[in-house]
């Protein structure tokens, strides 16, 4: 993969940055703690500008959150509810937990998606509560810039300062992302297997 990444990138600038990034987003595997940091190494090399590259992969990371929002709002509270009456277990939801998180996101979901952006294995999923909610595409939009923004500025500043020692940003954050996805995993086998419980309790 990170010759792939290396290869994309050396042929198409900041918009090779932009194409990862909106992958990224899309598809997990592709790791932004790996994209960001190559990005400002490339830029502290002269092959393009640090703002370049940080704006481009804002850019490309938005653009895969909103396709995600759009999922979400596509998909609609009402018929997801009657997806967690046939396969809740599955999906660790109860239509009355939908209901309660429906309640919470209107109230928090500005800081949310803010925050949200800043989290490995949380960057994604939390665009598509913000699509089901029906939260206005443009606040949405705002403060997923913001803390995209944040985040692939910080991963690009530290290959930029390190240059050809990137990597150490990489294998550092790359543990940490891995460890947020198995912590995710963990909670969902736990939500499945307590769901009867929290049933009969909702």
């Amino acid at each position: 993969m990170f010759d792939w990444i290396v290869s994309i990138m050396g042929t198409a600038g900041p918009a090779g940055v932009a194409f990862l990034m909106l992958l990224e987003n899309v598809f997990p595997p592709i790791p932004s703690e790996l994209v960001m940091p190559l990005a400002g190494f490339s830029a502290a090399r002269g092959d393009m500008t640090l703002w370049a590259a940080i704006l481009a992969g804002t850019g490309g990371s938005v653009g895969g959150a909103w396709l995600w929002y759009w999922a979400g709002a596509r998909l609609g509270e009402d018929r997801l509810k009657r997806l967690a009456e046939r396969h809740g277990r599955w999906l660790t939801l109860t239509p009355d937990e939908i209901d309660r998180a429906d309640e919470w996101f209107r109230r928090h979901g500005r800081i949310a998606v803010l925050v949200g952006r800043l989290v490995p294995g949380v960057r994604t999923l939390i665009s598509v509560p913000a699509g089901l909610s029906k939260m206005p595409l443009g606040a949405f939009l705002l403060y997923s810039s913001i803390g995209s923004l944040i985040w692939t500025g910080i991963l690009a500043g530290a290959g930029y300062l390190l240059e050809g020692e990137y990597e150490r940003v990489s294998h550092w954050l790359n543990p940490v992302s891995n460890v947020a996805v198995v912590v995710l995993v963990l909670i969902y086998l736990w939500r499945v297997v307590t769901f009867d419980r929290r049933k009969r309790s909702s």
